[in-house]
């Protein structure tokens, strides 16, 4: 085990998505762990809330332990609270201890009191997440008020905190000045999400916004303050990219003392020389769904078809929805201007309220599987029949196929074809939404037009929810998905990191990103040829939103007008470059700011 630090140093990071699986964090925190793992052997604890459902999946009970954290656990449960000792059951299967927030409800009035007593400000609320995060935090303070007790001496404690709702009990321990050193990590500041999404020109006014104000007038008080509590409570801030940290100097009142970038476990990912051959076995798959979603309206040439697709939370302005869309229909002008002989299918996922699949597109897939099914059984009947037929006849002609095929089978294929065939244009949104009048997504495609017409050269698919291995259109989990399409579109305008472009690379596959997002900062300050390597990086913090949409279409119209034999050769330099993302490359930084504490005072 490679060791940094000495063995009498002791890591617990907190966590609210420690087997509790909710969105970006929890990627960080477990693909992080194998890294931390092997930093930090058996001096590594991770803390979390005890979610039922994620408990179940992914924790195992330790039986019968009696180490410091055991006892801690013993005593909160002496206390009443709730609390379980465990293993995470992911790569690198670390301890970790979960706590029961609903244990600690009862308590919620006392929790208040002493917040208004010792930091001098009301967490009064009737957000329910507000309530359990407080609970929570009462019980990590109570954890580690304990611990500090009951661990050996000679054990120093780094406390490593993640986002607000872990961060809660930060100011506790700042007040109780336990011998516990802090640190606090916020990936996205609250207001940064809340006025990227709302502001016309966040980046322009964040210098002058006044975080109390904003708080107010989005009714995120209680939250902005615990945020902006931990934050300088905690012995060393730092956040995942520099884009973030002008965030927390105007909305946390602090500059963050280290940037901590995010890494991936790249062995997840790692498919040595099969990747090339895992995009072709995928592109198969997403074929079939464009055979059933397209074909029965029109056909297009699949060898000459590129599968590009955006992903992730649903806010059309700061994933950059609105501008891919944008430079989409920038982009299907001048290939059908150029009568470029491509077309580009978009993918657009994401998760959006629905009542159910389009009828007429299950119905679409169901009845290409049987023209499928059928065409399968006449290649079947054909196959024998000609092997018969050629090793029977004395003369060296190819027979007559067709008198291979019955009345019935010809019959058959022919009502199926006929009952699929359809005057309609392709479907934009695969599901019926909840209210598709102010869905933003399918109203920015009817306003650029981009509606499927046959002789468009971009087509849009919009896919409202998540797609994995149980859903009935494409039958494929998410990542194999990414393998089998050409390129990621994640141009956001707010992104304090973003793992969705940094997903494709370790994939294989090229992405387009931008510099206001954390990702693509860091990728610009560390790799100058990053485009060769299929790495696109739109400009959105030096232009406005229509150059910026000009610059992201000649990004995409120079990704289509390569050849073939150069998307290939840019795959491999993807697949090869991912290896600089990995945790055991970045995990460096986190590394940096845990020694930091040899170096500074904590006062």
């Amino acid at each position: 085990m490679h060791q940094t630090l000495d063995s009498n140093k002791q890591l617990i990071e907190v966590a609210w998505e420690v087997c509790n699986q909710l969105g970006g964090i929890y990627t960080v925190i477990r693909s992080k762990v194998p890294a931390a793992v092997r930093e930090w052997g058996p001096n590594y604890l991770l803390i979390g809330p005890y979610v039922h459902a994620g408990a179940m999946a992914e924790f195992e009970p330790i039986e019968g332990a009696d180490d410091p954290i055991a006892r801690t656990v013993y005593k909160l449960r002496e206390l009443g609270y709730g609390a379980v000792y465990g293993t995470w059951l992911v790569t690198g299967r670390p301890k970790v201890v979960l706590l029961d927030f609903n244990t600690a409800m009862g308590r919620l009035g006392e929790i208040r009191g002493e917040f208004w007593a010792d930091h001098g400000f009301s967490v009064e609320s009737q957000d329910n997440l507000v309530n359990q995060v407080l609970a929570f935090g009462q019980m990590v303070k109570e954890f580690f008020y304990h611990y500090s007790q009951l661990k050996d001496a000679d054990t120093t404690v780094l406390a490593h905190f993640h986002e607000w709702m872990a961060g809660s009990a930060l100011p506790a321990l700042r007040h109780l000045d336990l011998p516990v050193r802090t640190i606090f990590t916020t990936h996205a500041t609250l207001l940064g999400r809340y006025l990227a999404m709302n502001a016309p020109d966040f980046y322009g006014m964040l210098p002058f916004a006044d975080w109390l104000k904003e708080a107010r007038h989005f009714n995120v008080e209680v939250i902005a303050r615990l945020e902006r509590a931990a934050g300088q409570a905690a012995n060393i801030m730092t956040t995942v990219s520099e884009v973030t940290g002008r965030e927390c100097i105007q909305f946390i009142g602090r500059r963050p003392d280290y940037i901590l970038p995010n890494g991936l476990n790249i062995e997840r990912f790692v498919a040595m020389h099969e990747f090339q051959n895992l995009h072709q076995k995928y592109k198969q798959l997403i074929h079939e769904f464009v055979m059933g979603h397209f074909f029965s309206s029109y056909s297009f040439d699949l060898d000459k078809t590129l599968y590009f697709f955006t992903s992730g939370r649903f806010e059309y302005k700061n994933k950059g929805f609105d501008i891919t869309l944008e430079a989409l229909a920038r982009l299907n002008h001048w290939l059908k201007y150029e009568n470029v002989d491509v077309n580009i299918v978009m993918f657009i996922v994401t998760k959006q309220p629905y009542t159910s699949i389009n009828p007429f597109a299950l119905q679409s897939r169901a009845i290409m599987e049987e023209v499928q099914s059928t065409c399968a059984a006449i290649e079947k009947r054909i196959g024998e029949q000609l092997f018969y037929k050629a090793v029977q006849e004395k003369g060296h002609n190819l027979p007559d196929l067709n008198a291979f095929v019955d009345d019935y089978w010809r019959l058959r294929l022919r009502r199926t074809l006929q009952g699929w065939r359809s005057e309609m244009l392709p479907l934009v949104v695969t599901h019926n939404l909840m209210d598709d009048q102010k869905d933003a997504v399918l109203n920015g495609i009817r306003d650029k037009n981009l509606i499927n017409h046959p002789y468009d050269k971009v087509k849009v698919v919009y896919h409202p929810d998540f797609i994995n291995a149980t859903n009935p259109l494409f039958g494929m989990d998410y990542s194999q998905f990414v393998r089998g399409c050409h390129l990621g579109v994640f141009p956001s305008y707010y992104e304090p990191w973003g793992y969705t472009p940094l997903e494709c690379i370790a994939s294989g596959v090229p992405t387009v990103t931008s510099n206001l997002a954390g990702f693509g900062d860091y990728v610009m300050n560390t790799m100058p040829d990053h485009e060769d390597n299929g790495i696109y990086i739109t400009d959105r913090a030096g232009q406005n939103y229509d150059m910026a949409a000009d610059q992201l279409s000649q990004q995409l119209y120079r990704f289509v007008m390569q050849s073939r034999r150069e998307r290939i050769m840019q795959r491999n330099r993807t697949e090869s470059c991912s290896t600089s993302f990995g945790w055991d490359k970045l995990y460096r930084y986190y590394m940096m700011a845990y020694n930091s504490f040899e170096r500074v005072s904590l006062n």
